[in-house]
C-alpha cells in the first residue's frame, strides 16, 4: 500500500480520539466510543494516530472549497479568480479583489483544518512520547513518529501565521471546557513556536533514501531544513536561514536526498509524484467517491484537477470548471524561450477561445501544473470532482531558491546565491533546448553584476520556477512589495490586466491587506482582537 492510500483510505484513529467542536466533551461518551487507554495499546496505534495528523494537509473542502491556492496564487498577481463568471465563487472573487471580510468562508474552513491538524499533532506528540519501546516498536520508529508530528505541527502553524499573523498557540490536549479559550499569540511567538518544533523534527526524522517505497511522502529531515531555512527567511533572520539552507544544499541536495528532474514537466505528473526533486508534498489518491455535503476529509483525491482544468465544451467529460486563471502579467514575466512558461500556463488553442466560458475578465489561461494535464491532454479522472494528482508543498529548486536569497541577505556567500540560481536556471535552460535562451546571470533583463540586480534575479527566478504553486501571494509580503506590486492605480500588476478585471479589482490597503482576518465565528467562540482593518 502506498503512502497515498495510508493517509487516505485509512479513517483516522485521531478523528475518533479528538475533539471536533468547543464542546464535545460535555456529552456522555457514545456507545462503542474508543477512549484513550483502549486504543495506544500497540505500536501500531501510534503510527495510525501519525497518519491522522497527515489527513487535513489534503483536505480542500467543507462549507467552501479552500485549497492554499485561493490564497497563494489568486490574491496574487499571478491568478485571476475564475470560473464561470464573476458571480461564481463569492468568497474567492473578494480574496482576489481586496473585498474580504470576516465571514468568508474560505478563510474559515481552512483556518478550522489547520487546527484540526494542530489538535491530532498533540494528541500524537503526548500519547507516542509515553508508549514504551518493544521489540515490535523501536526506538527508530518512535523518534521517527515524533519527529513527523513536530514537523507537521510546525507546517500547520506556518500555514496559520502566514495568512492571519498571531493565532491562538496550543500545545497540549484540549479536553476540558475550562481550557477551551486561548489566547491569540504574537506572530513572533508563533514563529518561535515553528522553528522549536523544527529543530525537534530536524534531530528525529529519517532521511528520505531510508523509506521504502510505501513510505515516500512522510515527513523527511530533509523536509524539516528545508523548512527551517524558509521560517528565518520569513522572520528575517537571514544568518540562521543561510545556516540551515546551507545545510540543506551540503547534506541533502550535494548529498544525493535530492535532485533536480532534467524534465521540469515531470514534477507535476503522476510518475514524478514523490520522486527526486519532491521534498515534501499532499498526498492525494484516485477515488470514485463524493464529498458534497459531508465536510472535511471525506474522500481521498484533490478538487485541483477539476477546479482548475479549462471550462471548454470540447473536452466533454474532462472539461473543469476553470477557476485559477493565470494572468497576462504572469505570462509576460516569463523570458522568450523559456518552456517552464508552458509547462506552468496552459493556452487554448485558437479554435477553443470561440468558446465564451474559457475565458475571464480577459485571462484564456488555465494552471498547467494542478489541473493534471498530460503534456496538453486531459486525461479521465476517477471522479467528476476528484483527481489523484498531488500537490507540491516543496521542491528542492524552491530550496536552492531560498538557500540563494539567505546567502544573499544574509551577506554570507554571494557566490553561493549566485551558483544555487544557476542550478535553477541551468536546469530550466537544457529543459528548453533552445541554444542562447535563459543565458546565467547577469546576462539578461538588464541585470548588472550587483547586490541590487541579484536580489531581482532571484526573485524573479522564483516567479517563474515556482509559478502557479501558490507560494507568490507569500512571498511578495514577505519580501514587503505587495503593496507595490498590488496597487490598483500605480502598481505593476493591474497594468497588464484586461479593463474588465481592472475594473472588478479594489485598492490594497497597506497595513490591511497583508494579512486576512480572523474569521468570525472563531472569534465568537474565543474572543481575540481582530487584524487591523477589519
Amino acid at each position: 500500500m502506498t503512502i497515498s492510500n495510508i493517509f487516505k483510505s485509512f479513517l483516522p484513529a485521531a478523528a475518533l480520539l479528538t475533539l471536533s467542536g468547543c464542546n464535545g466533551w460535555l456529552g456522555e461518551p457514545n456507545p462503542g466510543s474508543t477512549k484513550l487507554e483502549d486504543f495506544f495499546t500497540s505500536g501500531e496505534a501510534c503510527v495510525q494516530t501519525i497518519n491522522g495528523c497527515y489527513a487535513p494537509l489534503a483536505w480542500e473542502y467543507n462549507h467552501s472549497y479552500f485549497s492554499e491556492w485561493f490564497i497563494g496564487d489568486i490574491a496574487s498577481d499571478d491568478a485571476l479568480k475564475g470560473g464561470q463568471n464573476v458571480a461564481d465563487g463569492a468568497d474567492a472573487y473578494d480574496i482576489d479583489n481586496f473585498k474580504i471580510n470576516a465571514n468568508n468562508a474560505i478563510i474559515l474552513d481552512y483556518y478550522r483544518a489547520k487546527y484540526q491538524g494542530i489538535i491530532r499533532c498533540n494528541l500524537a506528540l503526548k500519547q507516542i512520547a509515553a508508549y514504551p519501546v518493544d521489540e515490535a516498536f523501536s526506538e527508530s520508529l518512535k523518534n521517527r513518529l515524533l519527529g513527523e508530528a513536530y514537523y507537521l505541527r510546525s507546517f500547520y502553524y506556518f500555514q496559520l501565521v502566514r495568512v492571519f499573523g498571531g493565532v491562538p498557540l496550543i500545545h497540549t490536549v484540549i479536553d476540558s471546557s475550562e481550557n477551551w479559550k486561548q489566547p491569540r499569540a504574537t506572530a513572533e511567538e508563533v514563529y518561535a513556536s515553528i522553528v522549536s518544533d523544527l529543530e525537534n523534527a530536524e534531530k528525529l526524522l529519517w532521511e528520505k533514501s531510508e523509506y521504502d517505497a510505501d513510505n515516500l511522502g512522510r515527513a523527511t529531515r530533509g523536509a524539516a531544513l528545508a523548512m527551517l531555512c524558509k521560517v528565518n527567511l520569513y522572520m528575517k533572520d537571514y544568518d540562521n536561514a543561510y545556516t540551515w539552507g546551507k545545510k540543506f544544499i551540503d547534506e541533502e541536495y550535494l548529498g544525493g536526498e535530492y535532485s533536480l528532474f532534467a524534465d521540469f514537466a515531470e514534477n507535476f505528473t503522476l510518475a514524478g509524484e514523490n520522486g527526486a526533486e519532491s521534498v515534501f508534498e499532499i498526498q492525494y489518491a484516485a477515488d470514485p467517491t463524493s464529498d458534497y455535503g459531508e465536510g472535511f476529509g471525506f474522500t481521498r483525491g484533490t478538487f485541483g484537477a477539476i477546479l482548475t482544468r479549462p471550462r471548454m465544451a470540447s473536452l466533454g467529460s474532462n472539461s473543469g470548471w476553470g477557476w485559477n486563471h493565470p494572468t497576462q502579467n504572469l505570462y509576460d514575466e516569463f523570458e522568450a524561450g523559456d518552456a517552464r512558461r508552458e509547462a506552468a500556463i496552459g493556452v487554448p488553442d485558437a479554435e477553443s477561445l470561440d468558446d465564451v466560458e474559457v475565458v475571464y475578465l480577459g485571462s484564456p489561461y488555465y494552471n498547467n501544473k494542478v489541473c493534471q494535464s498530460e503534456r496538453g491532454t486531459f486525461p479521465a479522472i476517477d471522479h467528476h470532482s476528484r483527481g489523484p494528482l498531488n500537490y507540491r508543498l516543496i521542491r528542492a529548486s524552491d530550496v536552492l531558491l531560498l538557500y540563494a536569497e539567505a546567502a544573499l541577505e544574509s551577506g554570507k556567500d554571494l557566490g553561493a546565491a549566485k551558483w544555487a540560481l544557476e542550478e535553477v536556471r541551468g536546469r530550466a535552460r537544457a529543459f528548453s533546448g533552445i541554444s542562447g535562451v535563459l543565458p546565467a546571470f547577469p546576462g539578461y533583463r538588464g541585470y548588472s553584476d550587483t547586490t541590487e540586480s541579484l536580489r531581482d534575479a532571484i526573485r524573479h527566478e522564483r516567479r517563474v520556477e515556482l509559478a502557479m504553486e501558490g507560494h507568490r501571494w507569500f512571498d511578495i509580503v514577505r519580501w514587503g512589495i505587495a503593496a507595490q506590486i498590488m496597487n490598483k492605480e500605480t502598481g505593476s500588476y493591474a497594468s497588464n490586466e484586461s479593463e474588465e478585471a481592472r475594473a472588478e479589482m479594489a485598492a490594497f490597503i497597506p497595513g490591511k491587506h497583508e494579512l486576512f482576518p480572523l474569521p468570525s465565528e472563531e472569534i465568537a467562540m474565543n474572543p481575540m482582537a481582530q487584524n487591523p482593518g477589519y
